[in-house]
């Protein structure tokens, strides 16, 4: 069915008020519906189109973009629905006959399609809609979930915390355009946070239709490189470079944290790779938080000084060292 006119089908103008709308809807509701009209298909299609007018003038958001794009409809214009409605379906099934029947093409191109009827009122295919026919209350459906990325440093993931963040959101502007704007939220994130973790910060996704809330705006967390530490699942992996002679010897060196350096004991004869343990100073929480994995990375000149050619030279004359053995 083709574009018409709503306040025609309702009998009232266009300047009408919201309640003037509604004592008219409840007086066509009630004449035509079905459970009172039983096999009689016109008195049906009449129920559909009263009720498809009612639930757009009813609303103040629809209504606008009805009064600026109806018209325009008639002359085959087309119409992308505003954010959040992209996947709203109406559109009537009968449940107790089996008999299925639809919106207009005017209203599932610009509302969406999939309504359908029980004994209580209508609901969408989700279960989510729900309306008394004869009360005039509105539907409601919950907005869709949204989600985003929200990267963090190594730094900010570890220690956790509140961070201010601005995001881009498209709404429907005072002349019922889609259109973007900024929105600036505060995120409190979790210490230990893990990268692919969600953050969900409810009510702050896609407004609900009717008297729906707003759906969930899921943050998933990304973890930036880091230039001196690598993640290994909840352990925090950190190179340390030494010298040959203090890897030989034993030393103690300052190892950085994310929690400031401290003090390591480096043992006699550590080799290259092996992997000594700073415990509670990796990512997660309780007893799951991971640990710091200090690495040996044993580091030798790139030009060594003649002295020190004829020193390794000595040592390796005297030395009973085999490595490959």
């Amino acid at each position: 069915m083709e574009y018409r006119d709503y306040y025609e089908i309702l009998g009232v103008d266009k300047k009408s008020s919201k309640e003037e709308i509604s004592k008219a809807y409840k007086k066509l509701a009630k004449k035509y519906h079905p459970d009172l009209n039983p096999n009689d298909p016109k008195a049906e299609d009449k129920f559909r189109e009263v009720t498809e007018a009612y639930e757009v003038l009813k609303d103040e958001e629809k209504r606008k973009l009805y009064d600026s794009f109806g018209s325009d409809w008639q002359h085959g214009q087309n119409f992308q629905p505003p954010p959040g409605h992209e996947n709203v379906h109406f559109g009537f099934r009968d449940d107790q006959r089996g008999a299925g029947y639809d919106f207009s093409d005017f209203f599932e191109n610009i509302f969406g399609g999939g309504f359908e009827r029980t004994s209580q009122g209508f609901r969408g295919s989700s279960g989510g809609f729900r309306r008394d026919s004869f009360s005039g209350a509105g539907f409601s459906r919950k907005g869709q979930d949204a989600e985003a990325v929200l990267e963090l440093t190594l730094e900010e993931a570890y220690k956790g915390g509140s961070k201010s963040i601005t995001l881009q959101e498209q709404v429907v502007g005072p002349d019922g355009r889609p259109t973007m704007q900024n929105k600036t939220l505060s995120v409190n994130i979790p210490p230990g946070i893990k990268d692919g973790n969600k953050i969900r910060l409810s009510g702050q996704g896609s407004p609900g239709l009717g008297s729906g809330q707003s759906g969930d705006l899921y943050l998933k967390v990304k973890i930036l490189p880091h230039a001196k530490f690598k993640l290994d699942g909840n352990n925090i992996v950190y190179d340390l470079a030494l010298a040959p002679w203090e890897s030989a010897l034993g030393s103690s060196v300052r190892v950085p944290t994310l929690e400031g350096e401290i003090e390591m004991k480096i043992p006699p004869g550590a080799s290259s790779g092996r992997k000594m343990r700073i415990r509670g100073k990796g990512m997660g929480r309780g007893a799951a938080k991971g640990d710091q994995l200090v690495r040996i990375m044993i580091k030798v000149p790139d030009k060594p000084s003649s002295e020190e050619q004829k020193l390794w030279k000595e040592l390796s004359e005297i030395s009973g060292f085999k490595p490959r053995s």
